[in-house]
This record gives C-alpha cells, structure tokens and sequence, in this order.
C-alpha cells in the first residue's frame, strides 16, 4: 500500500503525470461549468416564457405592457448563453479557446447592451466607453477573422 502510494507520487511529480492529472482536472472542470450553464440556459429560457405569458395575458389583452426592448433583451440573454455554452463545448472538443467564438459573443452581449441602454440615465463617459469597446471588438473580430483564412 505504501509502496504505491509513492510510486503514485512520484508519478504526479514527473512533468507527464502532472501534465495528465491537470488534463483530467480540467475536464472535471469544463463539464462541471458546462452542467451549470445548462441550467442558467433553461432558467432563462423558463423566465423569458413566464414573462411573456404573463404579459401577454394581463390588461389589455393579446399587448405587452413593456416595452419591446425588454423582451428583445431576453431573447438576447438566451443567445448569450447559448453562445457561451458552445463556447464550452467547443474548449471540451478541442481543448482550444476559439478567440474568433469569444470575441463574438462579447459583440452579441455588447449589442444586448445597446438595445438596452438607458439615453436618459446614463452619462456621456458611460457612452463614450461603450463605443469603445463596440469599437476594439470590432478591430479585434476583424483581426482574428481575416488572420484565420
């Protein structure tokens, strides 16, 4: 017993042990955080249908009450998440971050951010970051989009 607890040891403190346990840790870990955003993705999903439901059938009838870009920013929430649950899977599958994918679910979040933006609370240095960021996503897509063909 003894014997191969320290062979086991001794295999971890070699580079190609601790190389394949940190592999298996972090697959662990990839499926793990994959399970939750499955979870976040249906929460959503439920919550996006419980609000339009629930809108749908209050005063008057058949109208929302709120505003479509409320809804519009639920619907965006849903391809957020699904977007970053392939993003997981894709790091499963390749065991790559895929810069290209992440980049582009930041630019529909961004998008998400426009559509709800609030004019009248916000102050021009909120604006002027977020065309900021708008702006190097963008540069940064086109970098990674034209240096990968």
């Amino acid at each position: 017993m003894m014997r191969q607890l320290m062979r086991s040891i001794r295999y971890l403190a070699s580079d190609r042990g601790f190389l394949r346990a940190v592999g298996k840790l972090e697959g662990v870990v990839s499926k793990a955080v994959s399970l939750a955003m499955i979870v976040v993705v249906v929460v959503i999903v439920f919550d996006l249908y419980f609000y339009l439901v629930r809108d749908l059938f209050n005063n008057p009838f058949g109208f929302f009450s709120t505003s479509l870009v409320e809804i519009l920013g639920l619907f965006l929430s849903v391809l957020i998440a699904l977007e970053v649950l392939e993003n997981i899977t894709a790091y499963l599958q390749e065991h790559v971050v895929q810069v290209e994918l992440v980049i582009a679910t930041s630019l529909t979040a961004v998008a998400r951010k426009i559509i709800i933006f609030d004019f009248g609370k916000s102050t021009s240095v909120e604006l002027l970051a977020l065309s900021a960021g708008i702006f190097a996503l963008s540069i940064s897509y086109l970098i990674v989009r034209n240096s990968t063909k």
